[in-house]
């Protein structure tokens, strides 16, 4: 409409005052509702091309969406295992920080198996108190069986020496039986050792890799403990949180609430625009910005960045094949719009729904001489109906109360 106003101040308008001035024809006699079509034909027909040309010049070299907003993240509150709720710490819509506690879930079995680790850990350190009573003890016999057959192994050697010397002191038989009894000592002797060193094993190597198993079955327990108390990792604010002891909770299927951490990209906005905008949108380019839950406000924004992508050509393989006519519906690009001025944007709550329109800048290159001079008239045009789409967007920024609460009856 304000565009069409616009193009019959420059055709309807002088037609009419041509015909009434110069002419001398009256309104509502000469000039009727019946005779206006054939008294104003070419400047209504002059009026409505001019207006389409206005129209597409603004909207393709200015474009404009409504789908504007700025996303923020949100952390879904779940215990890493399925239980039933114990103790609930905090309430919905409070503020945590991190490492604060949440809630917790019942944790008997968890208790059990730690507790149970700890008798383990307890039970091999007792069996290492046995062990230096045994290693004591194989030492003993040891030094008992090497005395013995030390004893042995001289009295054979003396009598085997009589023997040879042929005194009668002794005889075959009896050097014959110490011989027996020197194999004898010298088999307990290696008995005694073996002992000894399988004593030795158990302390040096059995005993520390059953304590080592031990220890690593209590830090699994009390791992399993720990997880029953699920604790807030980020800053943030407990949303949709209804929990009460007694309730189940499921990593899969129940979630206990959302957590809403402080925005990270403040003053940040993702943009939508038609994919005829693609060719006009690119870094750097000055925007205006206007926001539901902040009417009457206008905001100064600037191109961030464009995406060098369409999200609507994004799949997933599965074991269907994508057929291309499921995507009718053509996608948008999007853009990243940031805030020119530091805190601008700070009384806009993220997720809002706002209006933005980019203007595209022709002065570098007007600047710079390369134009010609009917193209530098036209990108001086170019320039100046932006003006047009910027009323556009206050007249928008005005009206928005009127749209919302009067005529959307909401």
């Amino acid at each position: 409409m304000l565009e069409l106003l616009f193009c019959s101040l420059l055709t309807v308008y002088p037609d009419y005052l041509y015909r009434h001035y110069a002419q001398g024809k009256r309104l509502g006699h000469e000039i009727t509702f019946f005779t206006v079509w054939y008294e104003l034909r070419i400047g209504i027909t002059a009026c409505l091309m001019l207006t389409v040309t206005l129209i597409t010049i603004v909207f393709y070299y200015h474009p404009s969406t409504t789908d504007v907003t700025s996303f923020f993240r949100t952390v879904t509150i779940l215990s890493e295992g399925p239980g039933r709720v114990k103790e609930v710490f905090v309430a919905n819509n409070s503020s945590v920080e991190a490492g604060a506690p949440i809630f917790s879930l019942e944790d008997s079995a968890q208790q059990a198996a730690v507790e149970t680790a700890r008798k383990r850990i307890a039970e091999v350190e007792a069996e290492f108190v046995t062990a230096e009573s045994e290693l004591a003890a194989a030492r003993g016999t040891v030094d008992q069986a090497e005395g013995a057959y030390t004893q042995a192994l001289e009295e054979y050697e003396l009598r085997k020496k009589l023997l040879d010397e042929g005194s009668a002191a002794t005889s075959p038989r009896e050097v014959e039986r110490l011989g027996n009894t020197v194999d004898s000592r010298s088999g307990a002797l290696e008995t005694a050792r073996a002992q000894l060193k399988a004593v030795e094993t158990k302390i040096g190597t059995a005993l520390p890799a059953r304590q080592e198993t031990a220890e690593a079955q209590l830090a699994e327990a009390e791992a399993a403990l720990a997880k029953t108390v699920v604790y807030a990792r980020v800053d943030g604010i407990v949303q949709q949180f209804a929990l009460q002891p007694g309730d189940i909770v499921n990593p899969v299927l129940r979630p206990a609430g959302v957590l809403v951490p402080p925005q990270i990209s403040h003053g940040y906005f993702q943009a939508g625009f038609n994919q005829l905008s693609g060719q006009v949108i690119h870094p750097g380019m000055i925007a205006e910005m206007t926001c539901l839950s902040q009417p009457f406000v206008i905001v100064p924004m600037q191109v961030a960045a464009v995406m060098p992508f369409i999200a609507a050509g994004q799949f997933r393989p599965s074991d269907t094949l994508l057929d291309v006519q499921d995507r009718a519906r053509p996608g948008t690009i999007t853009v990243l719009l940031q805030e020119i001025f530091e805190g601008s944007t700070d009384r806009i709550p993220p997720g809002s729904k706002c209006i933005v329109n980019v203007y595209t800048d022709n002065h570098a290159r007007l600047e710079s001489g390369e134009v010609g001079f009917w193209q530098g008239i036209y990108l001086h045009i170019v320039d100046t109906v932006g003006l047009v789409h910027a009323l556009i967007l206050r007249i928008q920024a005005l009206l928005l109360p009127v749209n919302t609460l009067v005529l959307s009856g909401h």
